[in-house]
């Protein structure tokens, strides 16, 4: 089984680590799958244009540098650690309205992809890539911050357009999501170095892209919480196992 998070900001959006500073951080917890997702925001809305003057987001100019990063530390990823980094975007729709509002993580694409138009067009847009296709935080993430719902709304017009949904995208489960059959994965969302203690996912899987893509289909996966000791370097891990149809606690505490 493998350790993966698919769900990472660098500093070329919202995140205050670098790309080489991500890699070295996950590299050493152990992690052998990683995605960084940084944030590709709308160009014609007035939000999607703040987040460009603030520079919270890709834009088309910064996309192919970004992916040069991304090739280029992901070779050393896997020769340093053993692990995959996997080349993502988080494509960001915000609006004032929760219900408007819609986050598509977007990972192995190659090409720029535009936040703007209907979510079912972006869909298109990733599969087209042969991407794999994530619902963000797709419910409310009992946080007090900017809730994303839109893509849950349409959850039954949008569900054979997603790979998987997040059931959690940091320390908290998803009732909804996890009760919903439908495929799931678990991310951090994250942004800074304190956010690693999170839901993660165990893949069962080989590592590539193909594999991956595979084993979140199939929910060849299992939750696990991911958190440090205090004061040591052991790892409390509690895995969560489910299948389609059913799903059972086993809490290992540490």
């Amino acid at each position: 089984m493998m350790l993966a998070d698919l769900h990472i900001h660098s500093h070329y959006s919202d995140g205050v680590l670098s790309i080489a500073e991500i890699v070295d951080l996950f590299g050493q917890k152990g992690f052998k799958v990683i995605a960084i997702t940084d944030h590709l925001c709308e160009e014609n809305t007035f939000l999607g244009k703040a987040s460009r003057v603030l520079k919270k987001t890709l834009t088309r100019e910064t996309f192919h540098q970004y992916l040069e990063e991304l090739k280029k530390e992901g070779i050393r990823a896997l020769k340093q650690y053993g692990m995959l980094l996997l080349p993502g975007v988080e494509i960001t729709k915000n609006s004032v309205s929760f219900k408007r509002s819609a986050h598509i993580l977007a990972i192995g694409i190659e090409e720029f992809i535009s936040a703007d138009g209907d979510v079912l067009d972006i869909l298109k847009r990733i599969k087209n890539q042969e991407g794999l296709a994530i619902a963000a935080h797709p419910v409310s993430t009992k946080m007090f911050e900017h809730q994303t719902f839109h893509l849950w709304d349409r959850r039954r017009e949008l569900a054979s357009w997603f790979d998987a949904w997040e059931v959690a995208s940091g320390p908290i489960l998803f009732d909804e999501v996890l009760k919903s059959g439908m495929p799931m994965i678990a991310n951090s969302d994250f942004h800074v170095p304190s956010q690693i203690r999170s839901w993660k996912t165990l893949l069962n899987c080989a590592q590539n892209f193909q594999s991956i893509k595979q084993a979140i289909a199939l929910q060849q996966i299992q939750l696990t919480f991911f958190e440090e000791t205090s004061g040591t370097s052991n790892l409390n891990m509690n895995p969560f196992t489910f299948n389609r149809n059913s799903f059972a606690r086993n809490v290992e505490l540490g």
